[in-house]
């Protein structure tokens, strides 16, 4: 039987559908299997798994699989990226081969000759090989070897001004960086740094707030200089001039997503380095629920954020997911019957429903302009992407007196701190105790990945003091896997400390009360801190002590 009878057989594909396969083969000239996959009809693992019963080869399974080193050497890479097949193992003087084409003999034929082995071909899915490649091999190997086959390389000196726009915009180029930034997607990275040192090129992605190496091949170093002008012209940036750092925006479309990235380029010792911020307006409209926060401070937040006035601020340092938790809330309450207005820099991403206004310094367009001048289009609900200065703060405390609700952040490390750093900006106490309604610190963790949660047995001598734990309960470890990139975490979790404004707090805020004791009388009226939140989500199996440890202090 041919796999595609065995496919109909099974009842996986129909006569119709079959005929519709055939017909895009007899079009295009697409072979069946791939016909098959690339109307949908069904999965390449699907497809793969018929081909082995027809062709009795067994299936691999790449996921997790360890290959020794001195196998990856067997075959040459160029014919690895070449081919698109993967030696896996070695017994004697067999070679295992994982391919996701099992009709291409030359090649078999042709790495048998190299070799002098014997071949065992073994099929996987062409995403499953991919991964391994880009693991085991680099990132754009085969770019970077059709451009070490046309013998180019280019320094960033002054005189290669026109051999740089043109090597920049040679497709080779073009598709490495597009790779490149690929690869970042599909591994959530939020940034992309990109860093020249004087014998290589290192390309790091953030992923869940951590910096982890791409694999790239060595020779990338050789065409740093291309690489940068490629991202230059993305970004519209002048690509002469390397004195100077240099700022612009690229938009992109993936797979129907829309992704913005902001690039920054900076002049450093051996050339320029380059971060690459990706915001995906896919991945933003999250529930306030879905971004860490429990029944009882989502209750609280969320009875905040439908008061009619009062000023809400969000807390934290850069990175802690701020300006995200700002438009779940957003979110939560936009509607036809409201009018919400931000004033933002730059504007990361667009809401529906809500009027976004982005800051320019450049012309003026500052926070504090902004803010006076959207209180003029009768809004109900105000969003200020950050409180700079003195300026915005006075702003925002005018737009809550005229009721409207506020919502911002600002950089303090508690929920205490915010109302005593709008003082310390120069803010009279009574506007800041009259107006602030809530404050709200939070971090982020790394949640466990899900796919190699493991419970393990704490070594409770070693837990810290404040983190209690019942007798026979365990906690949990991701073991690391390739959904998590063996981390063992994948996602982050929000810690949340919010605290809700009463008469009480309001008139100590008046009273210019230290912050040990307003910290104090907010912890007597509920108030429960960021770590206190950590250690719930680890007893709940959502982080580890280590990552609560990292961001919160005693």
């Amino acid at each position: 039987m041919t796999f595609t009878e065995i496919l109909v057989g099974k009842g996986l594909l129909s006569g119709a559908q079959l005929d519709d396969a055939l017909a895009l083969h007899k079009s295009e000239g697409l072979r069946v299997d791939r016909a098959i996959v690339q109307l949908g009809l069904l999965t390449e693992r699907q497809v793969i798994a018929a081909m082995g019963e027809q062709l009795r080869l067994p299936i691999a399974d790449l996921e997790d699989i360890i290959i020794d080193p001195e196998v990856l050497t067997a075959l040459p890479a160029k014919v690895v990226y070449r081919k698109r097949l993967v030696p896996i193992a070695r017994d004697g003087n067999t070679l295992k081969v994982a391919t996701s084409d099992p009709f291409d003999l030359y090649a078999f034929d042709d790495i048998r000759l190299m070799t002098g082995l014997e071949i065992e071909p073994v099929l996987a899915t062409r995403a499953d090989i991919e991964k391994v490649i880009k693991i085991h091999y680099g990132l754009g190997g085969d770019t970077l070897d059709e451009l070490v086959g046309e013998d180019k390389e280019l320094r960033s000196g002054p005189e290669a001004g026109d051999d740089l726009l043109e090597m920049a915009q040679e497709a080779s180029v073009i598709k490495l960086v597009n790779e490149i930034i690929l690869e970042a997607v599909n591994e959530r990275a939020s940034d992309i740094h990109i860093e020249p040192y004087e014998t290589q090129l290192s390309i790091r992605y953030r992923i869940d707030g951590v910096l982890q190496q791409a694999s790239v091949p060595p020779q990338i170093h050789r065409f740093q200089a291309a690489i940068i002008s490629r991202i230059k012209i993305l970004a519209n940036l002048n690509i002469a001039e390397r004195r100077v750092p240099q700022d612009g925006r690229i938009k992109f479309q993936i797979g129907g997503r829309q992704i913005d990235v902001r690039v920054s380029v900076i002049p450093m010792l051996y050339g320029e380095g380059v971060v690459m911020r990706l915001l995906d307006k896919a991945n933003v409209l999250f529930t306030l629920p879905e971004i860490g926060m429990d029944d009882e401070t989502h209750a609280q937040f969320k009875a905040l954020v439908d008061r009619p006035h009062g000023i809400i601020l969000v807390t934290g340092p850069t990175g802690s997911g701020k300006t995200t938790t700002l438009y779940s809330a957003l979110n939560a309450i936009v509607g036809p019957e409201l009018k919400v207005l931000t004033v933002e820099d730059p504007v990361e991403y667009h809401l529906h429903g809500v009027n976004q206004i982005p800051v320019d310094s450049q012309v003026g367009m500052t926070f504090e302009r902004g803010l006076r001048a959207i209180l003029r289009h009768d809004p109900d609900v105000v969003m200020i992407g950050e409180i700079r200065d003195l300026e915005t703060a006075r702003a925002a405390t005018q737009a809550s007196l005229t009721g409207h609700l506020v919502l911002s952040t600002l950089h303090t490390n508690d929920a205490a701190s915010a109302p005593l750093r709008l003082i310390d900006m120069g803010v009279e106490p009574y506007l800041v105790g009259s107006t602030l309604i809530g404050s709200m610190a939070q971090r982020l963790v790394r949640k466990i990945c899900s796919k190699c949660k493991a419970p393990v047995e704490p070594a409770r001598e070693k837990l810290p003091k404040d983190f209690q734990l019942s007798k026979g309960i365990s906690l949990f470890r991701g073991a690391g896997c390739s959904n998590c990139r063996n981390t063992g975490f994948r996602g982050r979790s929000g810690l949340y400390e919010l605290m809700v404004m009463n008469d009480q707090l309001a008139q100590m805020v008046i009273d210019r009360a230290p912050l040990h004791e307003l910290g104090a009388a907010a912890r007597r009226l509920g108030l429960r801190l960021l770590r206190e939140d950590g250690w719930i989500k680890v007893r709940n199996g959502v982080t580890t002590v280590e990552e609560v440890l990292n961001c919160t202090a005693v």
